[in-house]
């Protein structure tokens, strides 16, 4: 709004406005000469990069206003009778605050707050002052930052500035900043945050992370970027040093504090995180007196404020119900020596794996109200029980919209209704667990020992667990709309009815590996969910009533008609995504085609009516090559250099991940450029052939690839320099069962982005040393497999468990002698979840398994050979022993002479596969198969 103050009776008085940072070689020489009358139209971006400008003001607004002017135009200065004067500053924050002053609104930004607060101070423009304080203290006191209206450099600035000037904006930034700690370290400024202003925030009552791992991996960011001496650091003196201890080590995720411990910087604390997390999650009864000694329980308490968004406690063994508890109650009551009995006492109660947690006494437990939570993801915490950590997110979290609780053996799927009741907002959620491997379609079953029901605590009504599980809604539940219940063969088509009759919502489902669901409940729910538009069924028993159930027009249910082609009402043509190994929707964003006798003109159907395609696998179709042979030998005008279906990928297509076989050639790899500059994962596999030359384009053709995956190509070490040098951002690197050999060579520069790593037979000269060469290089590693490296010793164990103590999957086979001295060093990788130890010398323990599930608590799948037992067979867990166990596989294999002239040289034999004994635990029962394939 413009006032009409500048042209109000009084004098006027033209200020010479010079800008002290402004260029005298300014290309317009021309005076510029400004009024007040005309404030709102002035063209502020262009006048601020004026040196000088002249504006003719109304000298008694200025004199009201300002205590400067007024000094300065009424006082005994010889200026106050003068009717021209000269200013010295900042020209667009001394015509922005001439505006304010003159009546025009302000657009106040942390950019420019700053140099507006400084001329309001010095003007003295209380009017101002009071704008910007005002606009800072409602920026800062909102729960969430809006990136578009603050920087963090400039929040850094003001409060630098505060700091040096003694003003009050310390406080209420710190708080801000406090609250918001993750958008802070996300930003590309977080390191120059001064160490003061985030040791003030880490300090902070009101810090919100969403884990303990953000909060340490925040500190060791911005050590790293400072470039802090490593003697220095090691001084006890050194307060940067003791910024460490503000993090609670107790409760961060296993894998991470294991693998810090080769952190130059954390390597101490993470050391003792590792033992403390252990010492939680393997005590037979948690005890709070126990753990601290009566000492300060804050430690233990998870960061949950009014601001928290996400609480993410994946990979935490440690977290158990009466820890969450803990985190829940007032501050107060973590003292209250009455209290501490009562979560002992509660310890003991859930030591059955599914105990009636009706019969907690939850009113002895006052827990708090956090509004703010959303997502809770609390995957892989074995010690947790989910049942009753249930109970408390119904009332900490009312607005509770997304659970993440995958690998979570101890929750039954019939338990799925009480969740669904007890958080009525829940739209997303998460129950995966480990996919069986007995799946009929692939494996050879030899025998199939009866299951064995687990001892499970009968102390509620037997009717609330029927033989066959099922849940029972009495209400619609139109919240839900994402459910992944994969791997979970305690889920029952009567489940299934229920899901479809009470979640109409439903537009994403994942029943991958659920085995013991068939087609007809499959198409049940794909009949009744008329929203899904991504459908996982992958190792499950989807047929024909699935496909009927796709293509019938969803506008009729009354079973009669069913329209198979140009159906644009039907399931089928909404189809986002369908992984079933096989596809006939259309206007899809993922297809999966792999090992199908699917021809290519079908393929490239759905690719020209998918121009949102994302995502194609089709590993395994060899009728792909043979229908292209086809039409080029029908079609000569079509050279061979340009293959239809690729032809049809590169012309409409911008995929992100793709995986091809056979026919797929480095003339393939030319046509489909177009629709592979932004992707992000590749596999190449049996019946491909890139060659060298086409290898070494890939990096030029797909700079952006995060995992590349190669079998049975051509490679040699310099392909492989080529790969690791050029894609920075990879991740995931495979190569498995290649032509030609690769050394060390190819991992002696740095590669710290790469977290999974595979060398299958494409290394068997690699050495002890080589190994240590790659542990240098690859520090970041997480998932290992090494096979057919018949080189290395026991010694390696020590380069493995030293070099990547936080490896979450182990997989070593036919290793040389790797643990032909028994299984040692490799047991101080106490983060792993998967572990495969196969023909790598006989010298493991018979009591290994149990061994392994005891020291790592996450361990959820173990693989071995009888071959490598010492005393010729393992001891079996139970279900005590088991843990965290869910499956374990042990293979077999016979002794067979090598050649007919065997007898001649001796008893020389080599073994030969036999069969894999597979025990698998679900929520309820033990499964022993035996089977033909070494799995």
């Amino acid at each position: 709004m413009e006032s009409n103050a500048g042209t109000a009776d009084g004098e006027t008085v033209i200020l010479n406005c010079i800008d002290p940072n402004g260029s005298s070689l300014h290309e317009d020489h021309e005076e510029i000469v400004i009024s007040t009358v005309e404030v709102g139209q002035w063209d502020l971006p262009s006048l601020a990069h004026r040196p000088i400008i002249k504006i003719k003001a109304n000298r008694q607004r200025l004199v009201q206003h300002s205590s400067y002017f007024h000094g300065l135009l009424c006082g005994s200065f010889s200026e106050s009778c003068f009717d021209s004067i000269s200013i010295h500053w900042d020209m667009e924050s001394l015509l922005s605050m001439l505006r304010f002053l003159f009546g025009c609104s302000l657009d106040l930004t942390s950019e420019n707050f700053l140099p507006l607060y400084e001329a309001a101070l010095f003007f003295g423009v209380e009017k101002l002052l009071l704008v910007c304080r005002s606009w800072l203290n409602y920026v800062t006191s909102e729960g969430r930052i809006r990136p578009p209206q603050l920087h963090l450099g400039d929040l850094v600035h003001i409060w630098e500035y505060g700091r040096e000037n003694a003003t009050d904006f310390i406080p209420q930034l710190t708080d801000c900043l406090a609250r918001n700690f993750i958008w802070m370290t996300s930003c590309d400024s977080f390191h120059n945050v001064p160490f003061e202003l985030l040791l003030s925030c880490v300090k902070h009552p009101c810090l919100t992370v969403d884990s303990e791992k953000h909060l340490c991996d925040a500190i060791l960011l911005w050590l790293a970027a400072n470039t802090i001496p490593y003697d220095l650091l090691n001084s006890t003196g050194d307060a940067r040093v003791a910024i460490f201890t503000e993090i609670r080590t107790s409760l961060l995720p296993l894998p991470l504090a294991a693998g810090k411990r080769r952190c130059p910087l954390f390597s101490k604390f993470a050391e003792r995180s590792v033992n403390a997390i252990l010492s939680l999650a393997t005590s037979s009864s948690f005890s709070l007196a126990n753990i601290l000694g009566g000492g300060d329980f804050s430690q233990l308490r998870i960061r949950l404020t009014e601001y928290t968004k996400i609480l993410d406690l994946s990979g935490c063994p440690q977290i158990s119900l009466p820890l969450l508890l803990l985190s829940m109650l007032p501050f107060s009551y973590s003292v209250d020596t009455m209290l501490t009995k009562k979560l002992n006492q509660l310890s003991l109660k859930l030591e059955p794996s599914d105990m009636d947690v009706s019969r907690i006494p939850w009113e002895n437990f006052p827990v708090l109200t956090f509004e703010a939570v959303e997502v809770v993801d609390v995957s892989n915490c074995p010690m947790l029980h989910l049942e009753a950590a249930i109970e408390c997110f119904s009332t900490s979290f009312p607005s509770l919209t997304t659970l993440k609780a995958a690998y979570t053996l101890n929750f039954r799927t019939m338990k799925l209704y009480q969740l669904l009741q007890k958080c009525p907002l829940l739209s997303d959620i998460d129950l995966t667990v480990e996919s069986n491997p007995v799946i009929p379609a692939k494996v050879s079953v030899i025998s199939s020992f009866p299951a064995v029901k687990l001892q499970i605590s009968t102390s509620f009504n037997e009717e609330t667990c029927p033989a066959v599980p099922t849940f029972h809604f009495p209400r619609r539940l139109w919240n839900i709309t994402k459910l992944i219940l994969e791997g979970r063969t305690d889920i029952y088509d009567s489940d299934l009815h229920n899901i479809a009759e009470c979640c109409p919502s439903l537009y994403c489902i994942n029943l991958n590996a659920c085995t013991s669901i068939t087609d007809s409940g499959i198409s049940v729910i794909l009949l009744k969910c008329v929203g899904l538009h991504s459908i996982f069924a992958c190792d499950t028993l989807f047929g024909h009533n699935c496909v009927l159930s796709l293509c019938r027009d969803i506008s009729r249910f009354d079973g009669v008609a069913i329209k198979m082609e140009k159906n644009t009402n039907s399931s089928a043509y909404k189809l986002q995504i369908l992984h079933i190994g096989g596809c006939k929707g259309s206007s899809l964003e993922m297809l999966d085609v792999s090992d199908t006798k699917v021809s290519c003109h079908a393929v490239g159907h759905v690719v020209r009516r998918s121009p949102h395609l994302k995502c194609l696998i089709a590993r395994g179709c060899r009728h792909l090559l043979q229908e292209e042979n086809n039409i080029l030998e029908n079609f000569p005008t079509l050279s061979y250099n340009c293959p239809v279906l690729y032809y049809e990928l590169g012309k409409s297509c911008n995929l992100e991940e793709i995986s091809l076989g056979w026919g797929f050639s480095f003339f393939s790899l030319e046509t489909l450029r177009p629709a592979i500059k932004m992707l992000k994962t590749f596999i190449v596999g049996l019946g491909g052939s890139l060659g060298e030359d086409g290898l070494k384009l890939v990096p030029t053709f797909c700079p952006w690839l995060e995992t590349l995956i190669l079998y049975f190509q051509v490679i040699s070490d310099s392909v492989v320099r080529n790969i690791l040098e050029t894609l920075k951002n990879l991740q995931v690197l495979a190569l498995c069962y290649c032509f030609g050999e690769i050394s060390s060579l190819s991992f002696q520069f740095s590669a710290p982005c790469l977290r999974k790593l595979k060398l299958e037979r494409v290394t068997a000269q690699m050495t002890n040393d080589d190994l240590l060469t790659l542990a240098q290089n690859c520090m970041n590693i997480t998932e290992l497999s090494l096979l057919g490296c018949r080189c290395l010793n026991s010694e390696s164990q020590d380069t493995i468990s030293n070099g990547w103590p936080g490896l979450i999957s182990l997989h070593l086979e036919d290793c040389g002698e790797v643990t032909a001295k028994g299984v040692t060093s490799l047991m101080n990788c106490q983060a792993l979840e998967d572990l495969l130890l196969r023909h790598n010398g006989l010298g493991i323990d018979r009591n290994f398994i149990i061994c392994a599930a005891s020291r790592m608590p996450l361990l959820r799948k173990v693989a071995l050979d009888v071959c490598d037992a010492k005393d010729g067979d393992f001891d079996l867990p139970d279900f005590t022993d088991r843990r965290f166990l869910s499956i374990v596989k042990i293979a077999r294999c016979n002794l067979k002479r090598r050649t007919l002239y065997s007898i001649e040289s001796g008893p020389c034999t080599t073994p030969v596969h036999a069969e894999t004994l597979i025990l698998t635990w679900d929520s309820e029962k033990l499964s022993r198969t035996v089977v033909k394939e070494r799995l």
